[in-house]
C-alpha cells in the first residue's frame, strides 16, 4: 500500500464489489489455495463476519472462528491487529502459532453510547502496525467488525486523503443500524499529522 499515491475515492458500491470479487476468487480457485497446518483440506472457505478487503495487503472483519481458519490461511497473513481487550481464545492462538501469524493486540473497550471512549493514542499505535508493510498481509478485527474496526479503518482513510463523506459512507456500510455518532465524531477530529511521515514507508 502506498499512501503517497494519488488519493482514491472509492464509492460504497465499489468497495462492496471489491470485497465480493476477492471472496469469489477464493471460492472459484480452491486448488490455488494453501491450507494452513492443521486445517481440513476439504473444509469450505468461509470468510469471517463482515470480511472485506481494505487495500492491498489489508483486510478487515469481525472475530474469526474455527470455521474461518482455512479462509484466513488462504490470505497468507503475517499479522492480525486485534482491537478487543479480552484475551485471544486458545483455539485462535493455536491457529496463529501454526500459521506463523503475529498477533498485535490493542485493547479498546466496547461500550454503547453515550459511554463510548475511543483512546486516540491506541488507534495511533495500531495504525503504525498497519502502515508498516512488513506486517502485511494484515487482518484488522474486533468483535463484529463494525465500531472499533470501523474507526481504525476510517482513520486510515483520512491518511489516504479520502473525503470525510466517503469515510463515513464506508463506516456506515459496515455499522448500518448500529452506527454511532461518537465514532463519526472521533474520525472527523482524529489528527493524522503525526503519522503522515509514515505514508512514504517502502519497507519490505
Amino acid at each position: 500500500m502506498k499512501l503517497d499515491a494519488a488519493p482514491r475515492q472509492r464509492s460504497q458500491e465499489a468497495e462492496q464489489k471489491q470485497g465480493i470479487a476477492a471472496i469469489e476468487l477464493w471460492k472459484n480457485h480452491p486448488k490455488e489455495l494453501t491450507c494452513s497446518v492443521g486445517c481440513e483440506e476439504e473444509s469450505p472457505l468461509v470468510p469471517p463476519l463482515n470480511f472485506a478487503m481494505v487495500d492491498d495487503g489489508i483486510f478487515r472483519s469481525g472475530f474469526p472462528g474455527a470455521a474461518n481458519f482455512r479462509f484466513l490461511g488462504s490470505l497468507k497473513l503475517r499479522s492480525i491487529v486485534y482491537l478487543c481487550p479480552e484475551p485471544y481464545p486458545e483455539e485462535n492462538a493455536r491457529f496463529l502459532g501454526r500459521s506463523g501469524i503475529k498477533l498485535h493486540q490493542f485493547g479498546i473497550q466496547g461500550r454503547k453510547e453515550p459511554f463510548v471512549g475511543i483512546p486516540e493514542e491506541t488507534i495511533r499505535e495500531a495504525l503504525k502496525v498497519i502502515l508498516d508493510v512488513r506486517n502485511h498481509p494484515v487482518l484488522i478485527h474486533c468483535k463484529r467488525g463494525k465500531h472499533r474496526t470501523g474507526c481504525l479503518v476510517g482513520c486510515l482513510r483520512k491518511l489516504q486523503r479520502w473525503r470525510l463523506s466517503s469515510v463515513f459512507d464506508e463506516y456506515l456500510h459496515f455499522a448500518a443500524a448500529k452506527a454511532r455518532k461518537t465514532d463519526q465524531r472521533f474520525m472527523e477530529l482524529f489528527d493524522t499529522s503525526s503519522l503522515v511521515h509514515l505514508s512514504s514507508w517502502q519497507l519490505k
